[in-house]
């Protein structure tokens, strides 16, 4: 790969003689290639499967080391492939998941000939389905692990295991046919009679328009057991926010409310264009704009919510940890009109202070991107800090360095602003006991009087 990132070469090298040879070359100049396309070799040891975004989506190709491009295996120029989930070389097919589903958070089980033909989707597309992947990867990124689960699909690929839900119906199992997906049986469903006992409320799943206003974004918001749509609630954001990394966003599986909502807030989940699904040109939006565009987008989510009755709008605050640390401190200070406080842990203040090859991946280097990184540093905008801000950080983080921290609060001081920290003594890259943070919250945004929160033990007297 080039120090760019845009470019990558699959090189093989004579094992006696060390002389290269290019087998395939990716490109994207607009953007950044994917750092560690999936690769899994069949049963010759010369013919490979790959992974690829060279269409604007994900797809995955059949490769040979002597010959080249044998077949693209998928082909769509509308959704995601996904997850690799067995070879069947005796069969001749290839089992795999897609972003088809009714929405592209839903992911659908498909099988396709290792000729690239006669795709079928073998899953319902109104809910997410889960099969336990049969084989490793080579290169999987942080969502997908590198070793497989439990296999879903039988020896003989006669029949797969399908776990099937959504963001408000539990998982129900049942066994498939491998051919078509017509039900075998079904095995198991959820019982939900102590939550609705407990008064749990179930999720919703929304939809809300980017910072760019034409992409449909999607968020979830999560409920208090008590929870009054007659009273006006405030708000917790709980957010990660890095590109391609699908974490603390909107989601298909089932949600059990976050044990927070009983503090008396809503607890909203979003996305933005830095997260899978959206296809590869969505990304270029971010290219050289960390700290822009994801951050407008999530505020745009929260301004969605803004004409509900129940979503006090001044009472919003956000929470997050390393990219998601970053995030929360940038959205305080760069939308003080939608959220009015933050915990930020572990956050990289400047992308300047983090390590290169992340970095420039995403924002090229600083003497050729000066305006983007100057964009994206919190320090930048620490003179206009309006809400109030929680910051941690670990003395031990070769992460995410304790300068960044620092930093930032050396500007905040020095523009005269009050703010709280947290140290963690030889702690590495971690986050603010929960505790204290929902203390924090609970002290600014006052779902109920402190006594009344004290008197339910949920926070000790002092």
């Amino acid at each position: 790969m080039n120090r760019r990132q845009n470019v990558m070469e699959m090189v093989a090298a004579d094992a006696a003689t060390g002389a290269p040879r290019v087998v395939l070359r990716e490109e994207w100049p607009t953007g950044w290639v994917m750092a560690e396309p999936r690769m899994v070799f069949l049963a010759d040891g010369m013919r490979f499967i790959w992974e690829s975004q060279r269409n604007g989506w994900n797809n995955f190709y059949l490769y040979d080391l002597r010959g080249g491009l044998i077949a693209p295996l998928t082909t769509s120029t509308t959704v995601d492939a996904d997850t690799l989930v067995k070879v069947d070389e005796r069969a001749g097919v290839l089992f795999y998941t897609a972003r088809d589903g009714d929405n592209s958070l839903k992911l659908q089980l498909h099988r396709v000939g290792l000729d690239g033909k006669d795709d079928r989707r073998l899953t319902d597309p109104a809910f997410h389905h889960t099969v336990g992947g049969c084989i490793a990867t080579l290169g999987s990124r942080p969502e997908q692990p590198a070793l497989p689960g439990p296999c879903g699909i039988s020896p003989d690929s006669r029949y797969f295991v399908d776990v099937s839900q959504t963001h408000d119906t539990p998982p129900a199992t049942r066994l498939a046919d491998g051919a078509n997906g017509r039900t075998v049986a079904q095995i198991a469903k959820s019982d939900t009679t102590r939550f609705a006992a407990l008064g749990l409320k179930k999720a919703e799943l929304f939809t809300f328009t980017a910072a760019d206003g034409r992409t449909t974004l999607r968020g979830v918001i999560q409920f208090p057991s008590t929870f009054d749509p007659a009273k006006p609630s405030p708000a917790l954001v709980s957010v990660y926010g890095g590109p391609e990394f699908a974490s603390h966003t909107a989601r298909e599986t089932f949600v059990v409310p976050s044990p927070l909502t009983e503090y008396g807030f809503l607890v909203v989940n979003l996305d933005s264009r830095a997260v899978p699904g959206y296809g590869k040109r969505a990304l270029d939006a971010l290219y050289q704009k960390l700290g822009q565009t994801e951050i407008d987008d999530m505020a745009a989510g929260v301004k969605a919510l803004w004409n509900r009755p129940y979503f006090d709008r001044t009472r919003v605050g956000i929470f997050g940890t390393s990219y998601g640390g970053y995030t929360a401190v940038m959205e305080l200070l760069r939308h003080p009109e939608v959220f009015a406080a933050a915990s930020a842990s572990s956050p990289a203040t400047d992308w300047r202070n983090y390590d290169t090859v992340y970095t420039e991946r995403f924002m090229w280097i600083p003497q050729e991107n000066k305006e983007g990184y100057d964009a994206a540093s919190a320090m930048t905008y620490a003179k206009g800090l309006k809400g109030r801000l929680l910051l941690y950080y670990g003395t031990a983080d070769n992460n995410v360095h304790p300068a960044n921290t620092l930093q930032l609060i050396k500007a905040l001081q020095e523009a005269g602003k009050s703010f709280e920290v947290q140290v963690g003594p030889d702690h590495g890259h971690s986050s603010v006991n929960q505790e204290r943070m929902m203390e924090f919250f609970i002290d600014v945004l006052k779902p109920g009087t402190r006594d009344g929160i004290r008197d339910q033990g949920l926070i000790p007297n002092p």
